[in-house]
């Protein structure tokens, strides 16, 4: 029988720790969403679907759904396939500038989230896009197209490019080739990079907190607002909503990445 050594034990205690602490506030906020009680409070008392109810109805709060759903969409529609080109270029070329594009493209994972916000409310300001719909996809397509390249990379290093190569000798330009060899043997990669940059999209705060505004509203500004003037257990049952939306996303990507390995 073998002996776990003791290094190892440490290990899987700092593991689980970890985990704890990270899975902690859901395992709080989930049970609040479901509170009868007014404000709130945990434990609940009871327990009532009122919250969820309350939600559903009120148009101010679909309303913010649906920019923010409308949002992370276009912004998928846009950034998956600037993402991917970007990545395909990466790969191909020897070039310097290459990796100054390579860097460039992952700055927003890099720079400190206030600052690129901050940045990008003064750029707005210039032009005239704060509180409308263009801006908000535009400054959430910067933010995603990170995901969607160091995605496309991974799947592109596993690619053989010989296999395109060999299109190209039997008749097919660079396009063609791409689509009808390259890019089925890296869907899983693509599909995970436009997972990802949904969820950054559908979570994104911080920009919109700046950029947003009037009916363009996402659901994390009108949840930060409506923290700041009343707190009732509503906010818990969207909190619960858009972590499980995000836990089934992430899940869907690691499984599709898995298949596409």
């Amino acid at each position: 029988m073998t002996r776990t050594s003791p290094a190892r034990i440490v290990l899987y205690v700092i593991s689980a720790l970890v985990l704890v602490y990270l899975i902690l506030p859901v395992l709080i906020i989930a049970p609040i969403s479901f509170s009868s009680a007014r404000f709130l409070t945990f434990p609940p008392p009871s327990f009532s679907l009122r919250w969820y109810q309350q939600y559903f109805a009120n148009p101010a709060w679909m309303q913010a759904t649906k920019v923010t759903l409308t949002v992370a969409l276009l912004t998928v529609l846009i950034a998956t396939p600037c993402g991917v080109a970007a990545a395909y270029a990466i790969s191909q070329s020897k070039l310097r500038i290459m990796r100054i594009i390579h860097m460039a493209l992952l700055l927003p994972l890099v720079v400190p989230i206030i600052i690129t916000a901050v940045g990008i409310f003064f750029v707005y300001a210039k032009v005239g896009l704060v509180a409308t719909m263009p801006g908000l996809v535009l400054a959430n397509v910067m933010l995603g197209l990170p995901y969607v390249v160091i995605s496309v990379l991974a799947g592109l290093q596993s690619f053989d490019p010989a296999q395109e190569m060999v299109a190209r000798s039997l008749g097919m330009n660079r396009l063609r080739s791409f689509f009808a060899v390259t890019l089925p043997q890296i869907k899983s990669s693509v599909v995970a990079g436009g997972i990802f940059a949904f969820i950054s999209a559908m979570d994104e705060t911080i920009v919109a907190l700046f950029i947003s505004g009037g009916q363009y509203q996402p659901l994390t500004k009108r949840m930060f607002t409506a923290l700041r003037d009343e707190i009732d257990p509503t906010i818990a049952a969207i909190s619960t909503l858009m972590t499980a939306a995000s836990f089934m996303l992430v899940l869907l990507a690691s499984t599709r990445q898995k298949r596409g390995g």
